[in-house]
């Protein structure tokens, strides 16, 4: 099998699957998927023809693309992704973002609650490194790929912590942004059965999907420093009522952002 029969296994031409297809061949040749075509008469090799077909089989099961090759782009990073975590989504980037266009000290004290891969933990490092940043996770072996990535990428001044929440800080602790990707999805959601291969403890939260997010606003604030700020991603739907948990719970300067897509995405407010 050449590249060109091998890129053509599954989808449409001009299709996503023909992308991810083109994806995984790079992952497998070591052959940037914009030089496929340049090369499409190249022959595969028998390991690297079996790889690519039982890769093609695990996508075509449910399994998302970086489960197979074991890593995703986020940022400016290539982030190590295993099944104890999610997949990082590009929607994510702009929490990232907002973070990085708030007015807050050269040393700003930051918190990633629930850093999974590390993602956004790690592209706030990477943008400033002058940043204290700490990373939290509940679940030992997703910290521990966090950890990895930091390492892979030379973020060594970044910090972990194992628990659920503020419970993995330590007493005194003061942060001028509490930044979060947390649980929203309601377990009734119907894109649930899309999700499938994804741990489940990363997705879902009670009372809608809101549980968790009305924690951290509801107990942030006596671990934010005088107008210091908290920073979540939520579902698309949920920005009004994230805006309302905010000025239920005494934030000011409450706003929401739009992500890539033109969906509201993130909402923030600062502490009084």
């Amino acid at each position: 099998m050449n590249i060109a029969q091998a890129l053509a296994l599954r989808g449409e031409a001009e299709s996503y699957e023909r992308q991810e297809n083109a994806w995984l061949l790079e992952h497998i040749t070591k052959i940037d998927s914009f030089d496929l075509v340049m090369k499409k008469d190249k022959e595969l090799t028998a390991e690297q023809e079996q790889a690519y077909v039982e890769g093609l089989k695990r996508i075509e099961a449910g399994e998302p693309l970086a489960y197979v090759t074991g890593s995703q782009p986020f940022w400016t990073l290539d982030l190590k992704v295993t099944k104890d975590t999610l997949v990082p989504r590009p929607d994510t980037e702009v929490l990232v973002e907002t973070v990085l266009h708030l007015d807050l000290p050269q040393d700003a004290r930051i918190v990633d609650m629930g850093t999974g891969t590390g993602a956004i933990a790690l592209s706030l490092a990477s943008e400033r490194p002058e940043w204290e940043v700490t990373a939290t996770d509940i679940y030992a072996p997703t910290l521990e790929v966090a950890k990895f990535n930091a390492a892979a990428h030379d973020l060594n001044h970044v910090k972990f912590a194992l628990g659920s929440w503020f419970k993995a800080l330590e007493k005194n602790q003061f942060f001028d942004v509490i930044v979060s990707n947390p649980p929203y999805i309601d377990p009734q959601d119907k894109h649930m059965k899309d999700l499938a291969s994804e741990p489940r403890r990363a997705l879902v939260a009670g009372n809608n999907g809101l549980a968790d997010i009305e924690f951290i606003i509801q107990n942030g604030k006596k671990w934010l420093t005088a107008n210091g700020w908290i920073a979540l991603e939520h579902g698309y739907d949920q920005a009004g009522v994230v805006y309302q948990l905010f000025k239920k719970y005494g934030y000011k300067d409450v706003r929401t952002v739009k992500d890539y897509g033109g969906n509201n995405r993130v909402t923030l407010g600062c502490s009084k």
